[in-house]
């Protein structure tokens, strides 16, 4: 059987950035990861562990300091040709956390939306183009009449809808969802992750699903990436990752989450962490196979202790 290949790779990726001659901050320190046509990825984490950089590392907002990503088998890391840029530009969307902030607010929703299509020189006329425009935005569950509306005149989760229309109109493969869904209600983030989920369905596309909320990774996600202080902790199958976690950050992590069974939670105790009380050195750790999937980050020694408890 002929071994699947991924859609994206990113070996060893590194980010640090320079605050003085003294002083440099280690964003993303050595992440490795793939990912597959049709899948979803959840990179889970604290604020502040490096989730958003690596996206933005990734679709090339920020130049890499060290590694290596592979993006529909083409070398993205480094000095983009021109056509290597579109390729990446048109093959690779990002959907941002806060949707407000990145909609033009002096622009109508059908300029916002269509700017993809104007930069790559993707439509004939204007026929072309606000057809495309009105099909993205009836398939996120807006109507054609929104298209002459200001993002200003629209809810939270009405603006993440164009947001996902604006990445979705250039018929990605793959799609960063960087925190997509936390400055938005509970119940419209459910309506929102369904939307992905149901696009996902329709279009065999892949996800990068950054969030801190890891009972939201664990409905989406079909693999999950442990991350903090800028280093992958954990990585498996969903299944993998909440049926046996070995990690003491990642139990943390599970262990926070709240039961929806009141006696249940009344007598829950969430699992504390804190790297710098727990002995546990990133830097001495190496990647230590679970089984399947699963990977650890840990010393030999660690590995043991944590897979006997």
């Amino acid at each position: 059987m002929e071994e699947k290949k991924p859609l994206l790779k990113v070996e060893n990726l590194k980010q640090y950035f320079k605050v003085n001659k003294k002083f440099m901050v280690r964003a993303v320190n050595g992440v490795s990861f793939n990912i597959y046509q049709g899948e979803t990825y959840g990179l889970v984490g604290e604020s502040g562990s490096g989730k958003s950089t690596i996206g933005r590392s990734i679709i090339r907002l920020y130049n890499p300091t060290g590694g290596k990503i592979t993006f529909d088998g083409v070398d993205v890391t480094g000095k983009l040709s021109k056509k290597e840029e579109k390729h990446l530009r048109t093959n690779m969307q990002m959907i941002f956390q806060d949707p407000m902030a990145c909609l033009n607010p002096r622009k109508k929703v059908l300029d916002i939306i269509a700017q993809g299509l104007d930069i790559h020189g993707l439509c004939k006329d204007k026929k072309e183009r606000e057809e495309k425009v009105y099909k993205i935005l009836e398939k996120v569950g807006l109507s054609r009449e929104h298209a002459s509306r200001y993002p200003h005149q629209f809810s939270g989760g009405q603006r993440q809808r164009i947001g996902i229309a604006r990445a979705l109109i250039m018929n990605p493969k793959l799609i960063i969802a960087d925190e997509a869904i936390s400055a938005l209600d509970v119940s419209i983030q459910a309506q929102v992750v369904n939307l992905m989920k149901d696009i996902q369905e329709e279009t065999n596309i892949a996800f990068l699903f950054i969030a801190h909320d890891l009972s939201m990774v664990k409905y989406i996600s079909d693999r999950i990436g442990v991350l903090h202080l800028g280093n992958l902790l954990e990585t498996g199958t969903t299944e993998e990752i909440f049926s046996n976690p070995i990690h003491p950050y990642t139990k943390s992590l599970i262990s926070a989450i709240p039961h929806p069974n009141p006696i249940v939670e009344k007598v829950r105790i969430a699992e504390e962490y804190c790297y710098e009380t727990s002995g546990i050195d990133y830097s001495k750790g190496k990647e230590q196979h679970v089984g399947g999937t699963h990977y650890v980050l840990a010393t030999d020694e660690e590995f043991k202790s944590w897979v006997s408890n």
